[in-house]
């Protein structure tokens, strides 16, 4: 975790790649009608490495993915939009091309002065980009003098405009370091992993319990308990005996589930209670229920009143807190309240003294939602790369640049 930042280096003059995630939502996939960006949030979280480097005299050259494009022809995912609601955001032109690298890209980087912005186009519109292809890292590389990673989000791959450019910069000598926003990260969730406060409880929450059985196992190796709620929740019920009517329930999952609650005794929290319903859509009606009273033809789509109750003494004390993972289908705005009311109950506990960290995806969009952002002591931009980095895995966007 011990990485080189961006005040590390001396960036007066030079021509800075910065790698950042503008992986941002638009108002439409049709390339017929005018694109716009529909959230910021990621382009403003950016804002502070890009004020600082430009601050310092520093050219930036900006690189970013943008949805699932198949191939360049999927202009819907160009990122022209996103340089528009950029210039907006920094008060300043940016200049942008039609394609990653190449003569254009090249000539514009070139040409690029201290104070000035380039943008090109959708990394994902290069095929070398997830297989990390060396040339085309060595082709990003090529056109700056300083790499900066400020993309957490997309530190967990190992991907040409990640990892594979770092190692072409630091082959020209040349420094990889990390931005504010990835810095931050790294302390804030670097510090869950490697010396965390006690009493740890963990949140876990979500769908499935595959996707997190490396993460629960590692956290229990840390955490003092561990909270399970949302659809994961049902397959451990299912492994205790309890018949969960239509739940999800991954059957295949239901022996490891055995295996944690054997291993981890008291300190896995179940859900007592449940909000069931008898088809999955925002309009039904939901009942609460015991966990050993789910009929046949239920659903649990929420937890319950009493198991939040439970939580909720299960958490007083807590120094650290980790959360990953709705308590339900919190999209429905029915089976939201677990979700919702848990929020609530963790920024109090930040106003307590509590650090509590929130694991990205589903948990950032749902502490979004609330409003309660602002409450939480640090609420990752990372879900699949939070996940990796509290399960304990090295990641590849990470481990490549330079070492303080």
């Amino acid at each position: 975790m011990n990485k080189k930042t961006i005040t590390d280096i001396n960036v007066q003059g030079k021509k800075v790649l910065v790698r950042v995630d503008f992986n941002v939502p638009l108002s439409s996939k049709d390339p017929n009608d005018d694109i716009s960006v529909t959230d910021d949030t990621r382009i403003q979280a950016a804002l502070p490495t890009l004020n600082y480097l430009l601050d310092h005299g520093a050219a930036l050259i900006l690189c970013s993915h943008l949805g699932r494009p198949k191939s360049a022809a999927d202009k819907q995912f160009t990122m022209d939009p996103v340089a528009v609601s950029l210039g907006e955001l920094l008060q300043r032109p940016v200049i942008k091309v039609d394609e990653v690298v190449g003569d254009s890209a090249s000539q514009a980087a070139g040409d690029l002065q201290p104070g000035q912005v380039l943008l090109l186009e959708n990394t994902r519109f290069e095929a070398g980009e997830k297989k990390n292809d060396p040339d085309l890292a060595a082709q990003l590389a090529a056109m700056a003098d300083v790499y900066v990673d400020d993309a957490f989000g997309s530190a967990h791959r190992a991907h040409a405009s990640t990892e594979g450019v770092a190692q072409a910069m630091r082959a020209k000598d040349g420094p990889a370091v990390a931005g504010f926003l990835m810095g931050k990260e790294l302390e804030a969730l670097g510090t869950a992993v490697s010396n965390p406060r006690h009493p740890y409880v963990a949140i876990m929450g979500g769908a499935k319990i595959s996707d997190k059985i490396k993460l629960i196992d590692n956290l229990l190796q840390k955490a003092d308990k561990i909270l399970i709620g949302g659809g994961m929740a049902n397959t451990f019920l299912a492994a205790l005996g309890y018949n969960m009517g239509k739940s999800l329930v991954e059957k295949e999952a239901i022996s490891e589930a055995k295996s944690l609650l054997d291993a981890a005794a008291d300190r896995l929290i179940l859900p007592v209670d449940v909000i069931v319903t008898e088809e999955f859509s925002d309009d039904a009606l939901g009942e609460e229920v015991r966990v050993d009273r789910v009929a046949a033809n239920q659903m649990a789509l929420d937890i319950g009143p009493a198991t939040l109750q439970r939580f909720e003494t299960e958490l007083q004390g807590a120094a650290l807190v980790i959360w990953n993972g709705p308590m339900g289908v919190f999209e429905f705005s029915k089976f939201a309240t677990g979700t919702n009311q848990l929020a609530l109950i963790l920024a109090d506990l930040v106003e307590q003294g509590a650090q509590v960290m929130i694991g990205g995806g589903d948990s950032a969009a749902a502490v979004r939602k609330a409003n309660l952002t602002g409450m939480m002591t640090h609420v990752s931009t990372g879900g699949g790369a939070s996940l990796e980095l509290l399960e304990g895995k090295e990641l590849p966007g990470i481990a490549a640049l330079d070492n303080k």
